[in-house]
């Protein structure tokens, strides 16, 4: 009896060990790899998509209280329109924010949520494949290119900005670069050596870069407001 139980508790512990097992003595592991996160990275993935879900949820309570009020043939000011420019209503009444035939920000309680889950699952430290990985890797190249288009909208078109989308062009801009790091860094995906160097000193470069690209590009765009 004693030792049905000592198989039974070893064979628990292995069932739920998220850490690599090392290969058998005189043989070779064909089980895929996998790769799990450090807590850093893991924390980054919480706090940036939890940032997104905190910006889509406020923009889709003020949409809901924008429709309410339309409907009601009152006037809603959303509380992070300040002045022309920082216009958060102009923004959520305009054709591109609902893309999808839906309010952009009901997609990103979706993604940014899926986005939490990841972080928390790395700092349980839940190990994941290759396929996983690249899959989320895309995921956030989609956001982060959905992001520069509607900056573009926003500057451009709409001419007019939203404090709340700037928070969640941030953060989609982060996780995408870190992510993206994590992946040419663990090999998967093919980079050279000096890039995989490069990511793993300089990952901050990158995101800063781009998004003082960003900043820049708000600042020229309303410079005689920002001067005036």
């Amino acid at each position: 009896m004693s030792d049905g139980i000592g198989v039974m508790s070893k064979t628990t512990v292995r069932d739920v060990d998220m850490e690599p097992q090392s290969s058998p003595p005189g043989g070779s592991d064909t089980s895929p790899r996998t790769e799990g996160g450090s807590r850093a990275f893991a924390w980054l993935l919480v706090i940036t998509g939890a940032a997104g879900v905190l910006a889509a949820w406020v923009i889709t309570l003020d949409k809901f209280k924008l429709l309410e009020a339309k409907v009601k043939g009152e006037t809603f000011v959303p509380g992070c329109s300040l002045n022309p420019v920082v216009s958060c209503g102009s923004v959520m009444e305009s054709d591109q924010a609902s893309v999808f035939g839906f309010p952009n920000p009901m997609l990103g309680l979706v993604t940014y949520g899926i986005v939490v889950c990841v972080g928390m699952s790395l700092l349980a430290r839940a190990r994941y494949p290759r396929w996983y990985w690249l899959t989320f890797n895309a995921g956030t190249l989609f956001g982060v290119g959905f992001c520069a288009w509607l900056m573009f909208q926003s500057l451009y078109r709409i001419n007019a900005l939203c404090l709340w989308c700037c928070l969640a062009w941030v953060a989609t801009i982060v996780m995408f670069w870190y992510v993206t790091s994590f992946n040419i860094r663990k090999g998967f995906l093919p980079a050279p050596s000096w890039l995989k160097s490069f990511f793993g000193e300089f990952t901050w470069v990158l995101p800063v870069l781009h998004i003082g690209v960003i900043g820049m590009l708000i600042l020229t765009r309303w410079w005689d407001f920002w001067t005036s």
